[in-house]
């Protein structure tokens, strides 16, 4: 077809080849794959809160709160043989991207008076609770028959944030795939379980809510498992469990750069890798601290916290349904019993460690 007003219409005809159009054309943009996912887990965020409301309306009170059931539906979505292939980035999203922003959010309910009424054992606790956990994880797996580089990642694991600081210390000792994949393998299911179990410890250890903060900040090695332990208890729990929790993230960059000394020293550093800002402080831990400032000091009245307090309790409803949907039960039978039997030893000591400390210190709200 020869050209009109110097445009070659033949691109315009029917007939063209489709193949001469963008290749983005008729393909989901970025927000458009994410939106299947989201879709899901605002529909299980919505059945959790209305199981939660019902629970209030007929029994006159919550006894599973709705950011546990939201967990527990992703996890039942997820293992129950359903194609979720169109799922998988949305709802990869929310339990990453829209909890690191309900955690900023949950900044504004920090009371700092209870934070400090212990002073410095509160720290105390965090710093000795992860050296302690790393050289007992490490040594533990050392004694389960792990490799050294598999038993340290265990350790990292458990000691600090889970599968973000396995990811920090990999490169560094030289780790392979299988390694890493081994050290994480029992994260999600393991988290779940801590979940439902951990509250146990109150009456058990006669726990006070601030104390019980303290125990679940220091125990549950993921932020989102740290949350739906501690504010189904409590929001003082919440808020203190959430506080520690981050005060071990704070430590993921020293940690990170003593181990690439110690490689550097011995001269088996890998790739040389660099720790990055983003590594030793995280975005969302200097969010949540600048939150909890502002509020403490006057400066967010309650018009504007209380609205912000609302919308980041129910991004955590919905990031607990992303995070449960990425829970593969399978995982258990994936990895080693040692690699199990080590990840679990290695919580109950760090746990039993707190509670020493905690009593030995009197720390209580």
């Amino acid at each position: 077809m020869a050209p009109i007003f110097g445009v070659d219409t033949t691109a315009m005809s029917p007939a063209a080849d489709r193949s001469q159009l963008p290749s983005s054309f008729g393909t989901p943009g970025p927000i458009a794959r994410l939106l299947p996912g989201l879709g899901l887990v605002l529909v299980l965020g919505l059945v959790a809160q209305g199981l939660a409301a019902l629970q209030q309306a007929t029994i006159g009170r919550i006894w599973l709160e709705a950011l546990v059931i939201a967990l527990l539906l992703g996890v039942l979505a997820r293992n129950l043989g359903f194609d979720l292939a169109r799922m998988e980035r949305g709802a990869a999203y929310a339990g990453k991207q829209m909890l690191e922003l309900a955690v900023v959010l949950l900044g504004v309910s920090v009371d700092a008076a209870a934070l400090v009424a212990t002073g410095p054992r509160l720290t105390i606790v965090i710093v000795l609770g992860v050296v302690t956990a790393l050289l007992l994880g490490f040594l533990v797996g050392r004694l389960l028959g792990l490799g050294p580089r598999l038993a340290f990642l265990v350790a990292t694991g458990n000691a600090i944030c889970g599968n973000s600081a396995i990811a920090a210390v990999a490169p560094i000792i030289k780790a392979d795939r299988s390694e890493v994949a081994s050290s994480i393998g029992l994260t999600a299911v393991l988290g779940v379980l801590l979940v439902l179990a951990l509250p146990l410890l109150i009456p058990l250890a006669g726990l006070s809510h601030y104390q019980y903060g303290v125990v679940a900040g220091m125990g549950v090695y993921a932020v989102p498992q740290v949350l739906a332990a501690a504010f189904p208890v409590s929001d003082l729990s919440g808020e203190i469990a959430t506080a520690v929790k981050l005060g071990r993230v704070m430590l993921l960059g020293p940690v990170v750069l003593m181990v690439g000394l110690v490689m550097s020293l011995t001269g088996a550093r890998a790739d040389r890798a660099r720790l990055r800002w983003a590594t030793a402080l995280p975005w969302f831990v200097i969010g949540f601290l600048l939150l909890a400032v502002l509020r403490n000091v006057g400066l967010l009245p309650d018009l504007v916290a209380l609205p912000l307090r609302t919308v980041g309790v129910w991004l955590t409803v919905l990031s607990m349904a992303g995070l449960g949907l990425g829970v593969r039960l399978a995982a258990v039978r994936s990895v080693g019993p040692r690699v199990g039997i080590a990840v679990i030893v290695s919580l109950a000591l760090l746990v039993s460690l707190t509670l020493t400390l905690i009593h030995l210190l009197g720390i209580d709200g």
